[in-house]
């Protein structure tokens, strides 16, 4: 979770259209676009669908990753999300809806994609989905609906880091994520690291202690727009995601 000391939504900023929209995208005619689009959604919902089966559905760790592959195989070639309308709900509630459907009819028909036959295999970590689960500890009475949107969420920041970390690598601006990793990210510090503290362990001024780290900050709340972008087929609905995410009211 991030710390309070600065807000991620920032002030009196604009939200640029960068990418498109990956939904808009997957009902593309176009085949490439569409393999875009798609790859898009997996890598913003594979999580978030695999913990939902193995939660709600009680699968096993092996039948939920075919059930998950299966459903994304199954979403593009039979275009499950062609029906999506932003104005009846969001994208994510109405891909939940599309997965409880297909496992419901998988479980009817009491099939199993065997692994390594028809679904698409994808390359998910799913060794490091299920760790987060155990991590979570979750009870009895969990929501597996709450669960989801949490999950989403959750996927959105993982992918959004993941996607820092690569430019600041790409831009020769390790030190910068390495520093907004230490203040930002660490959760396993009884007390919190301070500015001067930064500053001896990198041997940087505190000015550049403050100034890498309003950098990534900048970078990182520009990736998270990006993927909302992304992962919204409206201006409407990306708006009303940005509030829920970021706090803060597009201009």
């Amino acid at each position: 979770m991030m710390h309070d000391d600065t807000h991620i939504g920032g002030a009196g900023s604009r939200f640029p259209q960068t990418r498109g929209s990956a939904i808009i995208a997957a009902r593309s005619g176009d085949a490439e676009t569409r393999n875009r689009g798609y790859a898009a959604l997996v890598a913003g919902y594979w999580k978030p669908v695999y913990k939902y089966i193995r939660l709600k559905w009680h699968q096993s760790n092996e039948d939920a990753k075919d059930l998950t592959q299966g459903f994304f195989a199954q979403a593009m070639e039979k275009e499950f999300f062609q029906g999506y309308d932003p104005a009846k709900a969001r994208f994510r509630t109405f891909l939940r809806t599309c997965l409880d459907g297909y496992i419901a009819n998988e479980n009817k028909a009491g099939k199993r994609l065997k692994r390594g036959g028809n679904a698409q295999i994808m390359g998910l970590d799913f060794e490091n989905a299920e760790g987060e689960i155990r991590e979570l500890q979750l009870s009895a009475g969990t929501v597996p609906e709450d669960f989801f949107e949490r999950e989403s969420l959750r996927s959105l920041f993982e992918v959004a880091l993941a996607r820092l970390k690569e430019a600041c690598e790409t831009a020769g601006k390790m030190q910068h994520y390495r520093i907004f990793e230490r203040y930002d990210l660490r959760e396993d510090e009884a007390e919190k690291i301070t500015y001067d503290q930064l500053a001896a362990e990198f041997d940087l001024p505190v000015s550049q202690i403050t100034n890498h780290l309003a950098y990534v900050r900048r970078e990182f709340r520009r990736l998270v727009l990006e993927i909302l972008r992304e992962l919204t087929a409206s201006d409407e609905e990306f708006r009303s995601e940005v509030r829920e995410v970021l706090g803060v009211d597009p201009e």
